[in-house]
């Protein structure tokens, strides 16, 4: 689930899914850091269009993509964009290694002991940082580490869902409106039905005849 707190204090409410396992999909922990760099960058943003260059901040636009994407889904100018960012250092390459340091951390195919080592190293580095939007995303990993790990130990994430939450959205937005919720319903069991929730532990291996 998300890492908001509401999400957490329904689920313990009573008579909802007070026994259940919480885990917290890393694309979120990942976009909470995400979310940190865009406020860092905005923050520096802003102190470059008071210096009395005024071509300054103009130079800078491009650069939200450029650090926001995955290195590998760059386009050329991008590429030099974030090289010029590293070249010219600072809170904003400082934010940007720390987003990466994160996001490698989910990106293999790591154990649950491997990642709450990395997890641990990743906030001390953000505490010492001085960012403060870093700052307040390691306080929220710190909290909801158990979450994280119970994730990762689970192989449970959110890919799913989400994408079967684009696909409703889309049918909703082409049918310009039902006359009831029955024949939205309808129509998504139709085009995406049955929907079946296996959890990975659950899942029956594939046995070779």
């Amino acid at each position: 689930m998300d890492m908001g707190p509401a999400f957490e204090k329904s689920a313990r409410a009573p008579g909802h899914a007070t026994k259940a396992i919480i885990c917290y999909d890393p694309f979120h922990v990942v976009q909470l850091v995400t979310n940190a760099l865009d406020t860092v960058r905005r923050q520096v943003w802003q102190d470059l269009r008071r210096l009395p260059d005024k071509d300054a901040a103009h130079r800078f636009k491009g650069a939200r993509w450029a650090l926001l994407k995955n290195p590998g889904d760059l386009t050329d100018d991008q590429a030099v964009t974030l090289r010029k960012l590293k070249r010219r250092g600072g809170d904003l390459w400082r934010a940007y290694a720390l987003k990466e340091a994160l996001r490698a951390v989910f990106a293999g195919d790591l154990s649950e002991d491997e990642v709450a080592m990395l997890l641990d190293r990743f906030c001390s580095r953000a505490q010492r940082s001085g960012l403060k939007p870093f700052v307040t995303a390691e306080k929220t990993i710190r909290k909801r580490k158990a979450g994280i790990l119970a994730a990762v130990r689970l192989k449970i994430n959110n890919a799913r869902h989400e994408g079967l939450n684009r696909r409703v959205r889309l049918i909703v937005n082409r049918a310009y409106g039902f006359h009831s919720a029955k024949a939205a319903l309808g129509l998504i069991m139709l085009t995406l039905g049955p929907i079946e929730d296996v959890l990975p532990y659950e899942r029956v291996p594939v046995v070779d005849p």
